[in-house]
């Protein structure tokens, strides 16, 4: 098999003008692989930066509630910067300073891949441009809120439906007329070689600590792991701690939207509707029409709305080492709130589909099992959107009351009150 590939998917399809560029990016990336130091680096900055190893939590009001069935929640919520995506985007910045660049650029659509970005640049002393859709940058204001304030530039697309994938495409555009000195911080296991090795590389610190802790924790490796799943990169993360125990099935949860039946979703491989196709430089699963064109999904977890998935994942699926289901926006809303009040765990809409899946499947398990669940990110950046389901009165009045203030401060622009 080709290098780049992962059984019949990934690869590289790129234009002529990017070849030297990713040339440079995978002789880099494994050189860095090669090298100890370079690895050892990358630990001790995640653990006196981010806060790892994070930790791996008995859920015991959930599992009680289960008949005893025992449920370990890994805590990346707990990193830096709220979520998974600071691994990443470390690594990467890392390798830019060897590479000897001065700029960064990312795409995001919940906005916790762009703020750790964004905190990567600003520790590193890098220059930073995200593109976020229109339409994630309204809905994710919280997050663009501390983009900006931590010194990116936030540029929002207008362009097709105006999230993830649109972004991407003009994050392409942006290093296509910069690559000298710009580096493309891909925030998940997808696009072309090596961009979903590397991804993979350095979230696989989640599987690694994972598998020990719970080991520690249970006595045993985990019957189930559930993930959720977006482009994967937390998927890939916690998934390679258990890939060499074929008695671990692993599950990714994919976002279910309004109903697989009624097309509004994000489900790519836990539903009939995508197909493979090849686009935004890689092969995989894609959600597409009968031209190829590239169709519009919906999800209550911005972060999942893309309408590709890690080859490497659509390997997984191919081959049947890992199970892939789709939880609803209702699914996950209840699961959040269930999450909530059962452990006091506030996590991320795109992190309560994995607790969504685990939780209606853990029923129909015997009443031994362990199961692992990957909290990938936390909530508090879903507010609005949280509140919005939820229709919360205070929270309402609360914004009607703060929007009021600001209109009276346009209004007699020398009143600070």
């Amino acid at each position: 098999m080709s290098q780049g590939y992962f059984g019949a998917f990934g690869g590289a399809f790129i234009p002529e003008i990017l070849h030297q560029t990713f040339a440079e990016l995978t002789a880099a990336y494994e050189a860095a692989r090669a090298d100890a130091d370079f690895w050892s680096e990358y630990l001790t900055v995640m653990e006196n930066y981010s806060g790892r190893p994070t930790p791996l939590t008995y859920a015991e009001n959930l599992s009680a509630a289960f008949g005893g069935r025992r449920i370990y929640i890994k805590r990346e919520d707990l990193n830096q910067t709220g979520a998974h995506k600071a691994n990443n985007v470390m690594g990467q910045g890392l390798l830019v300073k060897r590479m000897g660049k001065s700029r960064v650029i990312a795409e995001t659509g919940a906005g916790q891949h762009g703020v750790a970005t964004a905190t990567m640049a600003a520790r590193l002393g890098l220059e930073c441009t995200i593109y976020m859709g229109a339409k994630d940058v309204a809905r994710q204001r919280p997050n663009v809120f501390w983009m900006e304030q931590l010194g990116a530039t936030v540029i929002p697309v207008t362009s097709g439906d105006q999230t993830l994938k649109d972004a991407v495409n003009e994050a392409m555009r942006d290093w296509v007329g910069s690559m000298d000195g710009t580096h493309y911080v891909l925030g998940t296991a997808c696009g072309a070689h090596p961009f979903p090795e590397m991804v993979s590389w350095f979230q696989s610190v989640i599987g690694s600590e994972a598998r020990g802790q719970i080991l520690k924790q249970a006595g045993r490796l985990p019957d189930r792991v559930y993930a959720c799943v977006g482009g994967g990169s937390n998927a890939m993360g916690i998934f390679q701690g258990f890939l060499d125990a074929p008695d671990v099935e692993l599950i990714g949860v994919e976002a279910g939207g309004l109903g697989l039946a009624t097309g509004l979703h994000a489900a790519r491989l836990a539903s009939a509707d995508a197909e493979v196709g090849i686009a935004q430089g890689y092969k995989t699963y894609f959600l597409q029409d009968d031209d190829g064109q590239m169709k519009t999904t919906h999800s209550v977890a911005a972060g999942l709305d893309y309408v590709g998935v890690s080859p490497i994942l659509a390997n997984l699926h191919e081959t049947g080492r890992a199970r892939f289901i789709a939880a609803t926006d209702a699914e996950v809303v209840e699961a959040l709130k269930r999450l909530m009040k059962a452990e006091g765990i506030i996590g991320a809409l795109e992190s309560s589909h994995a607790v969504a899946g685990a939780l209606r499947e853990l029923p129909d398990t015997p009443e031994d099992t362990v199961i692992l669940i990957n909290l990938s990110g936390r909530g508090d950046k879903d507010i609005f959107t949280i509140a919005d389901a939820l229709h919360d009165p205070k929270w309402e009045a609360f914004i009607q009351e703060k929007a009021d203030q600001y209109a009276k401060r346009a209004n007699n622009p020398g009143d600070a009150s």
